[in-house]
């Protein structure tokens, strides 16, 4: 393993010391590793959500090129939002 050095807020430092002193952890650098796990896992789950958001974009544009559109027609959304509602509203009683 390799070690490095690291600086934190006071706050922060008392957190870290607080989890280990509670046995909630073995060291601090368990609670910097798991801290790092979950920060990639984030990082990952951003990226992905990124892509997802990308793609739909793109599907986007290429059903306005394919000619896949309708006008805008606030009052159909607004009631078809209103008929989910209610179809749910029926099927929780």
């Amino acid at each position: 393993m390799e070690r490095i050095t690291i600086t934190l807020t006071p706050e922060m430092a008392q957190t870290v010391r607080g989890a280990v002193e509670a046995g909630e952890y073995a060291s601090s650098s368990e609670i910097i590793r798991e801290a790092l796990r979950d920060w990639r896992h984030k990082r990952a789950l951003q990226a992905q959500e990124l892509a997802d958001l990308l793609a739909a974009v793109q599907e986007g544009l290429d059903d306005i090129e394919a000619g896949r559109v309708r006008d805008f027609d606030a009052e159909r959304i607004i009631r078809r939002g209103e008929e989910r509602l209610q179809s749910r509203a029926a099927g929780s009683d």
